[in-house]
């Protein structure tokens, strides 16, 4: 298995302004091949490749040795093959006729990560003890960091990259051939429906509380989000609160991801099968198209955008999909079956007499069977027919 280890970097004052400038060089590099991707193309209708800019990279090391010159030749590549990987979503996006979504160029703020594709090259993971005591992370350009490291690394280093997160840096080691470290069996199986209400309804009827944390710091967020309205741009205040603006939306990220963690591991403890709704949440929160009044030209008819903002809003908040991908990413280690099921009409059916109607969702919460007359909780009858479909699924 492949998996992931984040840890907090402690640099000094003379490394953490090193680590932003080889951000801000990594940034110019990434800038300028875009620049020249797009020159090339409409200048001489000629596509320029990853590995034509690739081949330049010597010339501009050698060109610019103060700022290019100083950063490993394998992390600028890799800054290069992340621009090549934009270019090819674009033209994906082109081909299946959906908003295409040109690479854009990335500013001092929008470009916080650099990776190294090999561990050795350009940077080290050293987990033995140095001098200071601790474990350290060389990267070239910057020397040797110290590193918050709160658990062990397992498996084999693939690639190392750094990343800024407001005013805290992190490293991150991808590794390959993690081992699995399956749980004993428990012999039960459980299907969940996913909701706004209650952020997960199992099968057995047991509710788990949707936290909320968007809505619970919304005020915060908004409050800091006009004082960063009213700042001078380049200003130093602004410098300040946008930092308490990342550092808002990075607590409320913290939150829903601890949530999402422990509400997975839990699943994951306590059952060996586990079904749940296969949601396109990306189709979910689309905002709904406009109606044209046809009687008067120029004019739209009310469409309900709204009300389904806000409930795009708690989507979103609820987190759905970081919560599957946990889920998944759990159950594998463990050695769990997680199965998606179809989610249509999952809570219209009668678990009982199998009879699907909208009328038999009453309210948001009530399922009453217009045909046998079954009543239960409408989250508690989703949950049983995504187990039993999901059960469906295994038959051979």
């Amino acid at each position: 298995m492949r998996r992931s280890f984040k840890f907090l970097l402690r640099p000094t004052v003379g490394q953490e302004q090193a680590l932003t400038e080889m951000l801000r060089d990594h940034a110019s590099l990434y800038n300028a091949a875009l620049e020249n991707r797009r020159d090339s193309w409409r200048d001489r209708k000629l596509s320029a490749t990853y590995g034509t800019q690739s081949a330049q990279l010597s010339a501009i090391r050698a060109f610019d040795p103060e700022r290019q010159g100083r950063w490993s030749f394998n992390s600028q590549q890799a800054t290069l093959r992340r621009l090549d990987k934009a270019f090819a979503a674009f033209f994906r996006r082109v081909k299946a006729g959906e908003t295409p979504g040109y690479p854009r160029f990335k500013g001092a703020g929008w470009f916080d990560t650099v990776t190294w594709p090999s561990d050795g090259d350009g940077c080290r993971w050293d987990s033995t003890p140095q001098s200071g005591g601790g474990t350290r992370v060389r990267f070239q350009g910057v020397g040797h960091v110290k590193v918050h490291q709160h658990r062990p690394v397992l498996g084999r280093i693939k690639t190392v990259s750094v990343k800024r997160e407001g005013r805290k840096w992190f490293v991150v080691l991808s590794c390959d051939d993690v081992p699995a470290v399956p749980l004993p069996a428990t012999g039960a199986v459980v299907g969940i429906d996913m909701g706004i209400a209650s952020f997960l309804t199992t099968s057995d009827g047991e509710h788990v509380e949707n936290p909320r944390h968007g809505r619970a710091a919304a005020e915060r967020l908004g409050a800091a989000q006009q004082a960063l309205a009213r700042c001078k741009r380049g200003s130093n205040r602004r410098k300040k609160v946008r930092a308490r603006v990342a550092a808002a939306h990075g607590k409320v990220r913290r939150q829903r991801l601890d949530h999402a963690h422990k509400t997975a591991l839990a699943l994951v403890r306590d059952f060996d099968v586990i079904a749940h709704e296969d949601l396109r949440i990306t189709n979910m929160v689309r905002a709904p198209k406009p109606k044209p009044d046809p009687e008067s030209p120029g004019a739209f008819l009310p469409n309900g955008a709204a009300a389904k903002a806000g409930l795009n809003r708690s989507i979103q908040d609820a987190g759905w999909g970081l919560f599957l991908g946990i889920l998944h990413a759990k159950a594998e280690s463990a050695g769990r079956e997680v199965i998606p099921v179809d989610p249509r009409n999952t809570s219209r059916t009668c678990p009982e007499c199998g009879h699907v109607s909208g009328e038999n969702r009453v309210t948001q919460e009530k399922f009453h069977c217009v045909t046998c007359g079954h009543t239960a909780h409408a989250d508690v009858v989703g949950a049983i027919n995504v187990l039993r479909a999901g059960l469906a699924r295994r038959l051979p």
